[in-house]
């Protein structure tokens, strides 16, 4: 008998490695999730129906707010961790530099918004969490390979938040 968590997995490396979500993913997801994230006011998201899904809020080089949907997961320490496989394609994502100039960024998770700062994960920190990051994008080994690059993983770490904000006073994102 199958175990259910053995199931999912299957069913996330099966849809993940799909030529439909590959090809269509990045063009659709992000905005539906953007936009059904909006609507129920940061409750819920489509790609949750899969896999853990925060709002990563950053600032591109223009100084203009940029938010991405991200599928993530979370360490012992309440840290989050994310993945720029981009679906697999050979570029980076674009949230991957505006992290790398800035490591301050701000999350939407189920609803709360929480102030945060990136680590990217050296190789060897990354081949540590390997098994972790596993457990909910079983296709991450797929996505490297296929996209012929190093995959950049980072580590959100929530900030203390300010007595009477919810995100730090000298960040310039909005929500």
């Amino acid at each position: 008998m199958i175990h259910i968590a053995s199931l999912r997995q299957l069913l996330l490396r099966r849809v993940g490695n799909s030529w439909v979500l590959r090809h269509w993913g990045p063009r659709l997801l992000p905005r539906l999730d953007r936009q059904v994230h909006h609507w129920t006011n940061g409750r819920w998201m489509p790609s949750r129906l899969l896999a853990p899904v925060l709002i990563l809020h950053t600032i591109r080089r223009d100084g203009t707010p940029c938010r991405t949907p991200l599928l993530t997961g979370r360490t012992a320490t309440g840290d989050y961790i994310v993945m720029a496989t981009n679906f697999g394609r050979t570029r980076h994502p674009a949230w991957s530099y505006h992290l790398l100039h800035n490591p301050y960024a701000a999350i939407d998770w189920h609803g709360r918004t929480l102030p945060v700062q990136a680590h990217r994960l050296s190789p060897q920190e990354q081949q540590a969490a390997r098994p972790h990051i596993l457990t909910w994008m079983p296709c991450f080994d797929d996505y490297a390979h296929r996209s012929q690059r190093d995959v950049r993983v980072f580590t959100l770490t929530p900030l203390p938040r300010t007595a009477d904000a919810s995100k730090p006073t000298s960040s310039p994102w909005t929500t």
